[in-house]
């Protein structure tokens, strides 16, 4: 034994095992009816009882065996499931970290397998799948999830593609805007909505801006199309900026399981339907449904100065668990911040509404620390899920989600908040210094439409780096959440090496494959690369600072193919963007919208190409474009039609354009990459941009780096 190992006390637990146990592995002439511990509340209880000055149990421990050293928890293989979160509190701080045991693949499993199944025959199909659970009759079950074979079984939904649009929503005036929310009814066209079987647990979903909403329907009277919801929405419904109306679709429509891969609960027969793939039989088909929403929270207590620390979680699976509109009140399923304290302004609540305003902001995570300090999760599996995969909250300092796969989330990857700058408490609640690396973060936002692949609101010197973020409906980071320039936590944050493309997939508007918020001093967003953003009505961005982002060092990203444009300032100030290529946006190249009287930022050293559409647009006019931007030693190519600019609605050459002061120095030419169809931005080695200085950018550290050690 070397004296690393034996520096370790090492305890096991296995779903063979048993919690009166030692949590020992067997060994030779080993006493019987002993060996590793049945549960991890099993392993919580025993470090309770090792704890130095403990009554720990004699007959299964030395004394020279309580707690003086570092813990490795190893799990054997298979499942450990859980119908409530395992809950570690300062209490049970000590350097513990859970592993698998040698190759072995166990998962915490918020879930149960579904068995029992008989044929029946429903809506004219066969070979449906029915079972009954009296669990769900009596009402001490209702699950809106299930996950069969290790993939996301789909409740049936109307339209099967496509989306609705409202016909008319009562007492709204058009044309409207973001806000004004409140509204519980619309008429829709004729057929869209009937009187379904089980009527009030159909939801409608409704997109606009930014955000989904979402609502069981509490009422609908054929005669005049009139749907009533059971919640009012947070803003009006309207799609966009205008008098188009929202756009929505139906979810959990009995009549519409016609679809292999869908299943349907219904709550009042205690029923479970689901239609079967091909190939699938009942004895062989893995289906489990969630018990519970959460699986993991560390917890302490920062206002009395108790910490969760040191305890690491490395190679386990966590999956299967359920969703629902996000209750802050409700302490039984849901681990979060105190209802009892002050509400402060990071504490997003939606109370009776149909959504957040941004983000599914107020939506937790299913593994969640509050009050932890030096924890982490890593070279983890969090899949199947209906939340945020993991939420860094309050109080938080050293946090490492590094090496993680983060799949079918109902919400987004990872979520950081803490107190923000007008808290009252920000001293004691700030969140900062972690780390999210080396994740891949991917088909997200399957429930909650408008989350984030990492959202980190409130905190401060966090770098996110070498994540691959794929497969979302709305941004791929966010970082800030200040809207102005009022004092921001969100400060010194290094977003680098990020991987993100083949988000927005046309459902949502107004996201950015980096969006950022507020003042945010010494935060740098750096050789990014990002793609494939496409919107519904407006603003599919690939780096997007919106209201009041400033100081923002922007430079050697790669992005290209946005809808609208690869890059749009909203307004904000002294930002500095240098040594970037921005190629093909749908509109323009880049934009910059809203008039103020200083310098929005300075653009320098940019590689720009164009398919057609301009290099900057701005609808305002030349006077009023003046001294808002430095431009200058940028290179431009236009692989179709002449190059031009369009400044309140003027068309103008580079000529024109440099009459306002702007890219005296800069060119117009092929700057010579290697493929310019196959997006290879490989640069030649007599490429006229390395006359005007620009850097080369280096695109073979982007996304996760191998595994070949600890970062």
């Amino acid at each position: 034994m070397n004296t690393n190992e034996e520096s370790m006390l090492k305890l096991y637990v296995s779903p063979e095992g048993n919690d009166a146990w030692s949590g020992r592995l067997p060994e030779p002439n080993a006493k019987k009816n002993d060996g590793p511990l049945a549960t991890l509340n099993g392993i919580q209880n025993m470090l309770h009882l090792m704890k130095p000055g403990r009554n720990y149990d004699s007959n299964r421990w030395q004394t020279d065996e309580c707690l003086s050293k570092p813990v490795e928890v190893y799990l054997r293989g298979g499942v450990y499931a859980m119908k409530t979160p395992l809950i570690l509190s300062a209490e049970d701080s000590w350097p513990v970290t859970f592993k698998p045991y040698r190759n072995e693949k166990p998962v915490i499993s918020g879930g149960e397998r579904i068995t029992g199944w008989k044929t029946t025959t429903i809506n004219r199909k066969t070979a449906l799948w029915v079972v009954d659970l009296p669990e769900v009759a009596e009402g001490k079950w209702c699950f809106r999830q299930l996950f069969v074979n290790g993939r996301r079984a789909e409740r049936p939904r109307l339209p099967k593609k496509g989306l609705f649009r409202m016909k008319e929503a009562l007492g709204m005036k058009l044309p409207a805007g973001w806000g004004g929310g409140g509204q519980t009814q619309f008429i829709c066209n004729p057929g869209e909505v009937r009187p379904f079987r089980n009527l009030t647990d159909v939801e409608v979903v409704y997109l606009h801006f930014w955000i989904e909403e979402r609502s069981g329907i509490a009422a609908f009277d054929p005669d005049s199309n009139l749907v009533t919801m059971q919640r009012p929405s947070w803003s009006a419904l309207v799609g966009s900026y205008s008098g188009q109306l929202a756009d929505y679709y139906l979810d959990n429509v009995f009549e519409e399981l016609s679809e292999p891969g869908e299943w349907y609960l219904s709550r009042k027969e205690g029923r479970l339907y689901y239609l079967p793939r091909g190939g699938e039989t009942p004895g062989k088909t893995e289906i489990i449904a969630p018990r519970c929403l959460q699986l993991l929270a560390l917890v302490g207590k920062p206002e009395e100065n108790q910490y969760v620390e040191h305890i690491r979680f490395e190679g386990i699976r966590f999956a299967h668990t359920d969703w629902r509109h996000p209750d802050p009140s409700d302490r039984a399923t849901f681990i979060g911040p105190d209802a009892s304290r002050t509400p402060h302004s990071r504490q997003h609540n939606r109370g009776v509404k149909a959504s957040a305003a941004q983000a599914a902001c107020d939506v937790p995570g299913v593994i969640y620390f509050e009050g932890a300090r030096f924890c982490a999760i890593e070279q983890c599996a969090i899949e199947h899920i209906g939340w945020y995969g993991v939420e860094i909250a309050d109080a938080c300092h050293g946090i490492r989600v590094v090496g993680n796969t983060i799949h079918d989330m109902g919400a987004g990857g990872v979520k950081i908040n803490g107190a923000a700058a007008c808290d009252p408490d920000v001293k004691i609640r700030q969140t900062g210094h972690h780390q999210v690396t080396d994740n891949e973060i991917a088909r997200g936002g399957r429930i909650f439409h408008s989350a984030v692949g990492v959202l980190s609101m409130n905190a401060h010197t966090v770098a996110i780096c070498h994540n691959h973020i794929h497969d979302l409906f709305y941004s791929g980071i966010s970082c800030g959440w200040e809207w102005g320039y009022q004092e921001n936590v969100s400060r010194d944050n290094l977003i680098a090496f990020n991987h993100i493309h083949d988000i927005g997939h046309k459902l949502l508007s107004d996201m950015g494959g980096i969006y950022t918020l507020g003042v945010q001093s010494g935060t740098v967003l750096r050789n990014n690369l990002i793609y494939n953003v496409s919107s519904a009505h407006y603003g599919g961005w690939c780096i997007y600072p919106d209201e009041g982002s400033s100081h923002l060092l922007i430079e050697n990203n790669v992005c290209y193919d946005a809808d609208r444009q690869p890059f749009h300032q909203h307004y904000g100030r002294e930002n500095m963007v240098r040594n970037n290529i921005w190629a093909f946006g749908g509109e323009a190249v880049a934009i910059y919208t809203r008039i103020e009287p200083h310098r929005g930022f300075t653009w320098i050293r940019n590689i720009m190409v164009s398919s057609g559409e301009p290099f900057f647009l701005s609808n305002h006019t030349v006077e009023k474009e003046a001294g808002r931007i430095h431009s200058d030693l940028n290179l431009f190519y236009a692989v179709k039609r002449r190059p031009y600019f369009k400044v309140g609605g003027k068309n103008l050459t580079l000529k024109q354009w440099q009459a306002m002061g702007r890219d005296l120095h800069s060119i117009v030419v092929n700057p010579k990459f290697r493929n310019l169809n196959k997006r290879d931005f490989t640069l030649a080695a007599d490429s006229p941009a390395l006359k005007l200085g620009f850097v080369p950018i280096d695109l073979s550290e982007v996304g996760p780096r191998p595994v070949t050690g600890k970062n």
